[in-house]
């Protein structure tokens, strides 16, 4: 894991923020399992679950750059996202995940433009086509030029690590210092205006970024900064998603800022 002084030296040349908060959605990722009393807990993706499928190793990074961290468990509304200057959409649900899942709609992807328009921070996540909805949910990316392909790119077989590695070069308007990274099964994008795209591999659009009015979007087709490929008990030394996950969230502060 990395813990104590790692994760210190990891955040010593960040800059810190200047405050805000991020919200991540629990609506339209919003899956449970029960506990050992057999009462339903939220699980997936979510600030609080410290093991391989949370992400409280990215909120961490968001707390050691001051920013507070907030979920959404309702549809958002012009009052709710009001109230945040990042908002995260991971690994929105299908009928396998729940039992009566949060579609995405035109009136919620509408709000959510809006927002985005106004000078929000929007990051979509999604993940490949065995693992979670797109149709609906392209209703709302759409709207910046972004289209998930739902397909699963980078499909590891077994520990070859190297199947699902992307080698993002120095110079990188994120991922500055050039990133080794590990993103396996993840859609690939199609994109239109205003979008455009960050990282591709060979013809293959991996990342893309949106800006919109005062706002920015940023998209990959997978979870990618959960704590199973973050902690650093799992993937090889020379993988390095977790200071990529810190690169992210320097420049998404930045953007909510501008």
């Amino acid at each position: 894991m990395l813990l104590g002084g790692v994760i210190t030296a990891a955040f010593a040349q960040l800059s810190p923020a200047k405050g805000g908060t991020v919200t991540l959605d629990y609506y339209y990722n919003n899956e449970s399992k029960p506990d050992k009393a057999g009462n339903p807990v939220r699980w997936h993706y979510v600030w609080g679950e410290t093991d391989d499928g949370g992400v409280s190793l990215w909120g961490h990074i968001f707390d050691s750059l001051g920013v507070k961290k907030d979920s959404l468990l309702t549809a958002p509304t012009a009052a709710n996202l009001k109230k945040t200057g990042i908002y995260i959409i991971i690994d929105p649900d299908t009928e396998k995940e729940s039992a009566h899942p949060n579609y995405m709609n035109e009136k919620d992807a509408g709000v959510i433009y809006n927002w985005v328009k106004a000078g929000g921070v929007l990051v979509l996540l999604e993940n490949d086509s065995a693992n979670a909805e797109f149709a609906r949910f392209n209703l709302l990316s759409e709207k910046f030029g972004i289209h998930f392909n739902g397909d699963s790119r980078n499909r590891v077989q077994g520990q070859n690590w190297e199947q699902g590695a992307f080698h993002i070069p120095a110079g990188h308007e994120i991922f500055r210092g050039g990133r080794k990274v590990y993103i396996k099964e993840l859609s690939t994008l199609t994109l239109k205006s205003p979008a455009r795209a960050v990282y591709k591999d060979g013809a293959h659009v991996i990342m893309a970024v949106a800006r919109v009015g005062r706002g920015t979007v940023f998209a990959v087709g997978d979870p990618w900064f959960y704590n199973e490929y973050v902690n650093g008990s799992r993937l090889p030394a020379s993988f390095q998603n977790y200071e990529a996950a810190g690169d992210l969230t320097q420049w998404l502060i930045k953007a909510a800022n501008r």
